[in-house]
């Protein structure tokens, strides 16, 4: 059996073996701030959750079209436990994986990784340019609009808030909540 935990150290180092875009690295470290705070809310591992949001990309740069696959054997390689790796997998659940999230941790992970990048669309377009003063009806409001960051899924962030039973309102208040601490780092501090 694997004995080998990764830390924060770890992850990082990990995830800029393979990605060099700053776009990617905030991402990851929002996604890893919001899956802290969750953790946190929940009661559960919080360097775990953090661990597995800054590394649930890790095939993404260089990988795009084996998102979630080359993932496994990047993180195999590395010894990474079986339950961090499904972790990383599931959040391509029905996109590029068939791994179905099961646990709080990967319905978490699941639900946040689109919104925190809707969320980042939302507050650069404020005033302030920052998620330190935003609220969820900011975001509410860019949701109807589906040329506004286009890019993202929101079916897949209605069903992750399905699965957290959660609604939307609630889930996109604690994904802003999630990412204040970090919004420096992120690049989502603005003008406050």
């Amino acid at each position: 059996m694997n004995s080998y935990i990764p830390t924060r150290d770890d992850a990082l180092a990990l995830f800029k073996t393979y990605n060099k875009k700053d776009g990617l690295l905030r991402h990851a470290l929002a996604v890893e701030a919001v899956m802290g705070h969750f953790a946190r809310r929940f009661g559960e591992d919080v360097e775990k959750w953090q661990v597995i949001g800054l590394v649930h990309d890790i095939d993404y740069e260089m990988y795009p079209d084996q998102h979630c696959v080359k993932a496994v054997d990047l993180l195999k390689e590395h010894n990474w436990p079986e339950e961090y790796i499904r972790a990383v997998i599931s959040h391509g659940w029905e996109i590029c994986t068939d791994v179905e999230p099961q646990s709080n941790l990967e319905k978490t992970l699941y639900a946040v990784d689109e919104l925190t990048g809707l969320v980042a669309s939302a507050a650069l377009v404020r005033p302030s340019k920052s998620v330190l003063d935003m609220k969820a009806k900011s975001v509410k409001k860019k949701w109807k609009d589906k040329r506004f960051a286009a890019g993202v899924d929101r079916s897949i962030i209605e069903k992750g808030a399905q699965m957290l039973d959660m609604d939307l309102s609630e889930l996109i208040t604690e994904v802003i909540l999630g990412m204040r601490p970090v919004a420096e780092q992120i690049g989502l501090k603005g003008t406050l």
